[in-house]
């Protein structure tokens, strides 16, 4: 057993909290760290009232949340490890490491603008610029799509959607404006277009709209790409997201969304950017490196022949669970020779 499977061993099953906002993007990056450590965990979902959502993250909880007394929502025994995401469950962390002390490992996810001793390691993205000896970092964000997930994913049968368009299949993730992209009428027209040429090579478009995705822009590629076989979900029935990641050839991602980017890449399939008007220094930096990485290039405006290639697929929740494991196992190993002094 290597030395990264023995730390992985010493944490499987441990307890673990994940104090959630109730935002499903925080929710999926904790349980995806929280899933490749291998613990055993719970979900504690927070309601902050107004002064605290207008204040969150400088002030304290609540004292009507009473913190840490028998019968609250957070109480001992405490956890092995716990994990948050957001500006809103900061002050929760920061209760929970007063309240527990060094029985439990607390990670924040993200940089919610706190003091890096509000926790014992903070994650950040590597196109956020704050560094500090317990911040770690990876080119993407964690997620739920394990590489095991989309195995068992792929050795089950494709939905049945996908069987009557043709290989290979192009799945076409959809973002929506933001703060930082917008997707101009010009942009709308020119993705449709793009899209109408890839599915005149003869490859299958299997289309997911998100919540920000306007209907304008659905209804531009449904009518450019109508005389094409492709697969165009409506929202309703089971989301084909997940059979997307596992069965897809390569993807065409929209370039205004960091989870949405850096999912596809635990594929090692090949990632086609196409970048609506608009961007920011943060995504520029992200999109560069997971360009120098090999995962994305740029999608033309007029496709004429499917470039194909690979490159090490990202799976970051595992790099920062070994992170994780082996600031966990550090600490353990001092504060147990301290107690044998």
């Amino acid at each position: 057993m290597s030395s990264e499977e023995m730390l992985l061993t010493a944490v499987r099953g441990r307890s673990g909290w994940i104090i959630s906002d109730g935002k499903a993007g925080h929710e999926a990056q904790c349980r995806g760290v929280f899933e490749a450590l291998g613990l055993s965990y719970e979900i504690k979902r927070i309601s902050p009232g107004r002064l605290q959502r207008a204040l969150a993250p400088y002030v304290p909880v609540a004292r009507s949340e009473q913190f840490g007394a028998p019968g609250s929502t957070f109480a001992p025994p405490w956890p092995d490890f716990a994990i948050a995401a957001g500006r809103l469950t900061a002050p929760y962390i920061r209760a929970l490491k007063r309240h527990a002390g060094r029985a439990t490992y607390t990670i924040i996810l993200q940089d919610p603008k706190v003091p890096l001793s509000t926790a014992d390691l903070f994650w950040m993205p590597e196109h956020d610029l704050r560094r500090g000896a317990n911040v770690v970092t990876t080119i993407v964000a964690p997620h739920r799509f394990s590489p095991a997930r989309l195995a068992d994913l792929r050795a089950m049968a494709p939905p049945a959607a996908f069987l009557t368009v043709p290989r290979p299949w192009v799945a076409v993730l959809l973002g929506g404006d933001g703060s930082s992209y917008n997707f101009t009428p010009d942009d709308q027209a020119r993705l449709a277009g793009v899209l109408q040429s890839i599915a005149a090579q003869g490859a299958g478009l299997l289309v997911t709209p998100s919540r920000r995705t306007a209907p304008s822009l659905v209804a531009a590629i449904a009518e450019t790409t109508a005389d094409y076989p492709r697969f165009l979900w409506d929202g309703t029935g089971e989301n084909p997201y997940p059979a997307m990641l596992a069965h897809a050839d390569r993807f065409v991602v929209t370039a205004d969304s960091v989870n949405m980017c850096g999912e596809p890449a635990v594929t090692g399939r090949p990632i086609h950017l196409f970048s609506p008007s608009g961007g920011s220094a943060k995504f520029q930096r992200f999109h560069g490196a997971l360009a120098r990485h090999g995962a994305t290039r740029a999608l033309p405006d007029m496709v004429t022949t499917l470039d194909d290639w690979s490159y090490p697929p990202l799976y970051a929740a595992a790099d920062i669970a070994r992170a994780i494991a082996e600031r966990w196992e550090r600490r353990r190993a001092m504060l147990s020779g301290r107690a044998g002094t």
